[in-house]
C-alpha cells in the first residue's frame, strides 16, 4: 500500500466503530494518507468487514459462499497494523476521549470514526417471533435463511423494495413459490417512476413470483413455526418462510447519547466531520450536508459509503477535501442489472428509452425543470455511463432525441455543445 510522506496520526490512536464497507475503506484510506499511529476497528458482528450487496443476490441464491464475501483478508489488516476488535461500543465519553465497551473495558482515542451503519426496521405484528420469520440485513440473517431453504416450499416476502425484489428473484432460483406483499400502491414507489415499477412487476410475474400491492400484513400465524401471513383485507397467504424487508434505520443512538447532532443519522458536513472536530462519520449512518443543494442527504449505498470513508480519512489526516461524488446504485434481479445514476426525487418528467412494457432492456431518464437529474438503466450500460457523464458535468440532452432508441448513445453525446 502506498503511503504519503505526511506524518498524520503520529503517536495518535484512531478508533473506528463499526465493521461496515465504510469502516474497512476508512481504515485503508487512513494508511494510504499517511496515518502512522494505531488504528483499531471495533465491530460486534464477530466477522471481518464483508460485502453486503451479494447477501440478497448471489449468496442467497447459492452462487457464492461466505468466505468470498470478505472485503479484505485478515492478513491485510495485520500487515497494515489495523487491529480488528470483536466487541460492542456502548458509550462515548468525548470529554476524556474514551469508549466504553460491552465487556466493561475502555478504549482511548485521539480521533474517532463512526461507521455504525443501519439496522432493519422491525415489523411490529403478532407472530413476528415465530420460527421461519427472518430479517435480511446481515450475513448471519442470510445464513439462517439458507439453513431454512430445504424445508421451504412457499415463502412470503413482506416489502417490495429492492431488498424484497432481489430476495424474490433469488428464492425463485431455488424453485420456491414466492408471494411479495407491498403496502404501497406499487413496488419501488419511493425511488422509481411508475413505468419502472410496472416493469419489475411484469418481470417477476413472468418468473413465477406473485406480487400484491396496496396490501398490509397484520399478523403472522403458526403453532411454533410460521404457517401463514394474514393481511388487513382478510386475505391470507400460506408460508413455510417469511422474509421481512421493510427498510432500515440509521444506528445513531451512540452518537446522540454522546451529544452529537443527529437527525435521520449522524449529521456531518461536506468533509464528513461532526460538530466535534475529532469525530467523523461515514456510510449509511451519516446524514451529510450538501452546500451546493443546501440539503441534508443520507444515502444507503456502497459507492457513497466508500467515497465518504475516503473523505473522512482525509479529514482526520488534515487533508480536507469535500465529498462531492455522484450518487449511484445497482440492483441485480434474475438476468437484469439495474444501474442508477443520480437521485430522481422531485422529478417532473420521465423519458423512456427502449420498451419497458415489453422488453428486458430500457432506460428511464428523470428531468426536473428541463435538467437531467437521474437515470435508471436496465441492461443498458452505455446509457448508464452517458448519464453519469452528463450528471457529473451538470449537462443535459434533448428529451425527444434521448427517447429515440434508434439514435446511438455515441451519436447523442457527439451532439452536445462543447463545454467551456
Amino acid at each position: 500500500m502506498s503511503t504519503s510522506k505526511s506524518d498524520a496520526g503520529q503517536n495518535q490512536v484512531c478508533v473506528i466503530v463499526g465493521g461496515s464497507h465504510a469502516a474497512a475503506q476508512l481504515a485503508t484510506s487512513l494508511r494510504q494518507k499517511g496515518w502512522t499511529g494505531p488504528i483499531r476497528m471495533i465491530s460486534d458482528e464477530g466477522r471481518l468487514p464483508y460485502q453486503r450487496p451479494p447477501l440478497s443476490k448471489a449468496f442467497l441464491a447459492g452462487e457464492t459462499e461466505a468466505d468470498s464475501l470478505s472485503i479484505r483478508p485478515a492478513t491485510f489488516y495485520a500487515k497494515h497494523g489495523i487491529e480488528c476488535i470483536s466487541n460492542k461500543v456502548i458509550a462515548i465519553n468525548r470529554g476524556n476521549k474514551t469508549l466504553t465497551l460491552a465487556d466493561g473495558s475502555r478504549q482511548r482515542y485521539h480521533k474517532l470514526a463512526l461507521c455504525t451503519g443501519t439496522r432493519v426496521m422491525r415489523l411490529q405484528i403478532p407472530g413476528r417471533e415465530l420460527d421461519g420469520v427472518h430479517d435480511l440485513r446481515s450475513l448471519a440473517d442470510v445464513e439462517g435463511i439458507r439453513r431454512d431453504l430445504p424445508r421451504t416450499r412457499r415463502a412470503v416476502i413482506i416489502g417490495g423494495g429492492y431488498i424484497g425484489l432481489e430476495t424474490a428473484a433469488s428464492l425463485r432460483k431455488h424453485g420456491i413459490e414466492v408471494v411479495v406483499l407491498e403496502r404501497a400502491e406499487r413496488v419501488l414507489q419511493r425511488v422509481t417512476a411508475p413505468a419502472v415499477s410496472a416493469f419489475y412487476q411484469r418481470i417477476h410475474g413472468e418468473a413465477g413470483a406473485v406480487i400484491h400491492t396496496d396490501i398490509a400484513a397484520t399478523a403472522i400465524e403458526g403453532q411454533e413455526r410460521v404457517e401463514r401471513v394474514v393481511c388487513a383485507d382478510g386475505t391470507s397467504y400460506p408460508a413455510d418462510m417469511v422474509i421481512v424487508g421493510i427498510g432500515v434505520t440509521p444506528n445513531s443512538e451512540l452518537a446522540e447519547a454522546a451529544g452529537l447532532e443527529t437527525n435521520n443519522g449522524i449529521l456531518v458536513d461536506e468533509f464528513c466531520q461532526t460538530q466535534d472536530t475529532d469525530i467523523v462519520a461515514a456510510g449509511d449512518c451519516a446524514n451529510q450536508w450538501e452546500p451546493c443543494s443546501g440539503e441534508w442527504r443520507r444515502l444507503e449505498s456502497v459507492p457513497n459509503a466508500m467515497e465518504q470513508a475516503k473523505t473522512a480519512a482525509g479529514t482526520l489526516c488534515g487533508e480536507r477535501s469535500p465529498q462531492t461524488s455522484l450518487p449511484w446504485f445497482w440492483s441485480d434481479q434474475y438476468d437484469l442489472k439495474l444501474q442508477i445514476a443520480g437521485l430522481s426525487q422531485g422529478y417532473d418528467q420521465v423519458v423512456i428509452r427502449g420498451h419497458a412494457d415489453t422488453g428486458r432492456s430500457f432506460a428511464a431518464f428523470y428531468f426536473k425543470e428541463g435538467q437531467l437529474i437521474a437515470a435508471d438503466c436496465v441492461n443498458r450500460s452505455p446509457e448508464f455511463m452517458m448519464a453519469k457523464t452528463l450528471l457529473s458535468q451538470k449537462r443535459t440532452l434533448d428529451p425527444v432525441r434521448l427517447a429515440d432508441d434508434s439514435i446511438a448513445v455515441k451519436q447523442l453525446m457527439s451532439e452536445l455543445p462543447r463545454s467551456g
